[in-house]
C-alpha cells in the first residue's frame, strides 16, 4: 500500500480464522474482494489501486473471505452463499468495534456481498461503493449453471481440468492484460465455493429500492460475468451514480474515483 504501513489482523468467526488488514487512519473503509481471489491475488493482478484512498485520509480495511487466501474454510456449500458471506463482513465490523455507519466497497463477489450486508444491516453503513457487479437476477442461471458443471468437474478430474478450460475462455477486452491468477480456494474447498456462488444472487429488486443508502457503481464493458445490464439496474434501484469504463487505462482510475467519492461530506 504504497508508504503506509500495513496492520494485520485475524479473527475467529463460525469456525473459521479470517485474515484481514489496515492501511492508513481515519473514518473506516471496508473492501470485500472479488471470488477465487484474495488480498495478495488482487496485489498480484494489479487490478485496482487503493492507494488514493489511504492518501485521501481513510483507515482501509481489506480481508481474505471464507475460504480464500489466508483464510480457512471449509467445504460446506451453505458456508459460501452470499448471505452467508455478509454475516463474516457483519461480524468482521463486530471485531473492529465499528460503533458508527462505515463505508463499505466490494468487487463481484464482495459487491454481492456487501450489498447483502447492508440489506441485513443497513445501519452498519454510509455508503456503498460496488465495483463490477456480476450475474444477477434473469443472467444469473446460466452462471449457476456453469459453476455446478465446475465443481462437478474439479472432483472428477481434477482442477486442472477446470484450470485448463478457464484458460481457454476468452477475457474481456478491458482486463485482458490483467495476469491471470490462479484461484486461492484450494482444492477440498473449491467446490464447495463453486456451488455456494451457484445458490446465490443478488437481493431482490425491491430489497434494493427499499436500501436508500448513497452508493457509486463502477463497471466495465462486455463482459459476460459482470454484465452492464446488472450495473445498470442496480445503479436505477439504489438511485446511484454509474461509472462505465471502456479501456483498461480507465479502470486506472478507479482508486481516485472512489478516493473523490469517499472525501464527499459523508450524507
Amino acid at each position: 500500500m504504497g508508504e503506509h504501513t500495513v496492520r494485520e489482523g485475524s479473527f475467529r468467526h463460525r469456525g473459521a480464522e479470517l485474515f484481514y488488514e489496515e492501511a492508513g487512519h481515519g473514518p473506516p473503509a471496508l473492501y470485500a474482494h472479488g471470488g477465487f481471489a484474495g488480498r495478495a491475488a488482487e496485489d498480484r493482478m494489479g487490478l485496482f489501486d487503493w492507494a488514493p484512498v489511504v492518501d485521501a485520509g481513510r483507515r482501509l480495511v481489506r480481508y481474505d473471505a471464507r475460504g480464500h487466501g489466508r483464510s480457512t474454510g471449509e467445504p460446506v456449500t451453505g458456508d459460501y452463499t452470499y448471505p452467508s458471506l455478509a454475516g463474516d463482513l457483519l461480524a468482521l465490523l463486530d471485531h473492529l468495534r465499528a460503533d458508527r455507519p462505515v463505508d463499505a466497497m466490494g468487487a463481484s463477489m464482495g459487491c454481492a456481498t456487501v450489498l447483502h450486508a447492508a440489506v441485513q444491516a443497513p445501519e452498519r453503513f454510509a455508503r456503498l461503493v460496488l465495483l463490477v457487479p456480476p450475474t444477477a437476477w434473469a443472467t444469473r442461471e446460466a452462471y449457476a449453471r456453469r459453476n455446478r458443471e465446475s465443481a462437478d468437474t474439479i472432483e472428477r478430474e481434477g482442477v486442472d481440468a477446470w484450470l485448463a478450460g478457464r484458460a481457454r475462455a476468452p477475457r474481456p477486452a478491458v482486463v485482458a492484460d490483467v495476469p491471470d491468477v490462479p484461484p486461492t480456494p484450494d482444492e477440498r474447498v473449491l467446490p464447495s465455493v463453486l456451488r455456494g456462488l451457484a445458490l446465490s444472487d443478488l437481493p431482490p429488486p425491491a430489497a434494493l429500492t427499499r436500501l436508500r443508502l448513497p452508493a457509486l457503481i463502477l463497471a466495465w464493458a462486455d463482459d459476460p460475468g459482470h454484465p452492464l445490464s446488472t450495473a445498470e439496474t442496480a445503479a436505477g434501484l439504489l438511485h446511484a451514480e454509474l461509472h462505465v469504463s471502456r479501456t483498461r487505462a480507465d479502470v486506472r482510475t478507479w482508486g481516485e474515483r472512489v478516493a473523490e467519492y469517499l472525501s464527499r461530506p459523508r450524507p
